[in-house]
């Protein structure tokens, strides 16, 4: 009986049936294009990659082709991009954002970022001796947060040169 009183919504759910199910994707399983860029370079315009390890403040974790779309928060630290040819590169991002889309794109906008070996070790060093004086010294609430901010972004830095 019940059939019958929705008989009238078989033809549109079946043309809605019939488009998605026609709805292909353009890319592979392997193919994965991948945009990464910061205000002052374009490191990867629509490449294709076969994975990226990004550092979040919700986890580290990868992103293969066919990954869950998801949006998540850049958190200081070395996003790993591994490249068709098996070249692992290794840019230190400061922040940003990630983007994960239902058809294999992902990009990457990040505040500030540079490859690891542009890293000055001892400029590193300097800077978190001077975020710790200044994580010290603050006198108010606001100077205490942004000293906190800038230590946990040199420990990011001296963990990416330690590792390079």
């Amino acid at each position: 009986m019940s059939i019958c009183r929705n008989v009238g919504i078989l033809p549109r759910l079946t043309k809605q049936c019939i488009r998605l199910a026609s709805v292909q994707p353009t890319r592979s399983y392997a193919d994965m294009a991948f945009t990464f860029a910061s205000p002052a370079s374009v490191f990867y315009n629509k490449a294709n990659v076969k994975q990226i390890d990004v550092p979040s403040f919700s986890g580290s974790f990868g992103i293969l082709p066919n990954h869950v779309p998801l949006i998540a928060v850049l958190k200081p630290g070395v996003i790993t991009v591994h490249e068709q040819d098996g070249q692992n590169k290794r840019y230190f991002v400061s922040s940003g954002s990630v983007t994960v889309n239902d058809d294999s794109t992902v990009q990457i906008l990040a505040e500030e970022a540079c490859t690891v070996d542009q890293l000055d070790a001892q400029a590193v060093r300097d800077g978190a001796t001077k975020a710790a004086q200044d994580l010290l010294s603050a006198s108010s609430e606001v100077a205490k947060a942004e000293a906190q901010i800038a230590m946990e972004c040199y420990e990011a830095l001296q963990k990416a040169v330690d590792s390079h």
